[in-house]
């Protein structure tokens, strides 16, 4: 196998055209899965919640349904519909860019509401009990008492959606968005004898933003402290 193909094209597969174009690559990957990340766990977090707090029936089953259509369509289709239906539908010309960030943070959104509805409940009921006795309202215990405790334990779960979110941004090829996979078929159909070596070190650079994330957690895990509840005997 050659890799000199490899190492004359990495600066473009690690960056794309910038600084002479627009940022592309593996840069461009990161930078998409970070803002999806991000926004992903902020939705996910509010929509996580609003199931635990939601005590009107008609509002909860609407919540349920909207999170499991997400769910069900492949992430694929949801970027087709905002980047092709929002215009010919509402008049709404969504930049590709955008087209990915929305497209991956309402499934991974989707994903993570249940893990913290999850993490919530996990929770021994007392505590949010004790809160309301000591006068705090619901969201007042929600945001002092649940949440610290059940944080932690959600991670986990986040940090699976964000390394899957890192995978996805290789969707985003289908709207001639310039991540990682997107460049590397252009070098690949430019040099046209070296498809092994080419996606090989694609594989290699996908792995390795993976796995630095699946580190960066650990650390971050072994950091919280351990907490074991003990619900009280009865009688």
């Amino acid at each position: 196998m050659n890799f000199s193909v490899v190492w004359d094209n990495l600066p473009y597969l690690l960056l794309g055209a910038w600084p002479d174009g627009p940022l592309g690559g593996a840069a461009l990957t990161l930078a998409l899965s970070l803002a999806s990340g991000a926004a992903s766990a902020l939705l996910g977090l509010a929509l996580g919640i609003a199931l635990a707090m939601l005590r009107q029936r008609a509002l909860r089953a609407a919540l349920l349904g909207a999170l499991a259509f997400l769910r069900a369509i492949p992430v694929l289709m949801l970027i087709f519909w905002v980047y092709f239906l929002l215009p010919i539908a509402f008049g709404l010309d969504v930049p590709e860019l955008l087209t990915v960030v929305l497209a991956l943070s309402l499934v991974g959104g989707a994903y993570l509401a249940h893990s913290v509805y999850a993490g919530i409940s996990s929770l021994p009921p007392g505590q949010m009990q004790a809160a309301l006795a000591l006068g705090m309202t619901r969201w007042q215990a929600m945001r002092r008492v649940v949440l610290p405790q059940a944080l932690p334990m959600m991670l986990p779960s986040f940090v699976n959606q964000w390394i899957a979110l890192i995978k996805d941004t290789s969707l985003a090829y289908v709207i001639g968005v310039g991540e990682l996979s997107f460049v590397a078929t252009q070098v690949n159909n430019r040099v046209m004898v070296y498809p092994a070596e080419i996606f090989l070190a694609v594989a290699v650079l996908y792995y390795l933003m993976c796995a630095s994330l699946d580190v960066a957690s650990g650390w971050l895990l072994k950091r919280q402290p351990v907490r074991a509840w003990h619900e009280p005997q009865a009688g």
